[in-house]
């Protein structure tokens, strides 16, 4: 593919995330990891206007960086599932083309261009690329998990909860 595809794109960070993880061994991964952790978005004090109003929801969509991943795999073993591998586009993997990671998080509070949240994932220091507010439209009953859904049931029989 060529033209439209082959575009780059630069973007600066809007700020960072400050979170108690230092190290990717220390995020829960795997069947029934919970991201319960709390931490702060820090934005750039010239974006502060931009925050207007964002009290208002309880949760965010967090666009970042994966900054220290290297390289990508389109296929791979991931943790929810280590038995069969599955396309980086249908996974949260970190080793994507373009390393750009998603995460809802809820706002806990403001504090000037902080903003305190609950359910990073994130490393210490990752670049933030965007916030939006978590608004959905989609009833819970009519979303499908995919193969994470199955892997979920292949857990279940082997722990004999099944």
């Amino acid at each position: 593919m060529t033209g439209e595809s082959e575009r780059v794109f630069v973007m600066r960070p809007i700020g960072v995330v400050r979170s108690p993880y230092q190290d990717r061994a220390e995020i829960p991964k795997g069947p029934g990891a919970e991201h319960r952790a709390l931490g702060t978005l820090e934005l750039r004090a010239d974006l502060e206007p931009g925050l207007a109003d964002i009290e208002g929801f309880s949760h965010l969509f967090v666009l970042w960086v994966f900054d220290r991943a290297e390289g990508y795999d389109l296929v791979a073993r991931v943790p929810l599932d280590d038995e069969v591998p599955h396309g980086v586009f249908a996974s949260r993997s970190p080793r994507r083309p373009n390393p750009i990671g998603l995460t809802v998080v809820e706002l806990v509070g403001r504090s000037g261009t902080r903003l305190d949240v609950r359910g990073v994932d994130m490393l210490d220091g990752t670049p933030v690329l965007d916030i939006k507010p978590y608004l959905s439209s989609v009833a819970p009953e009519s979303l499908r998990r995919g193969w994470v859904a199955e892997a979920d049931a292949r857990r279940r029989v082997r722990s004999g909860k099944g």
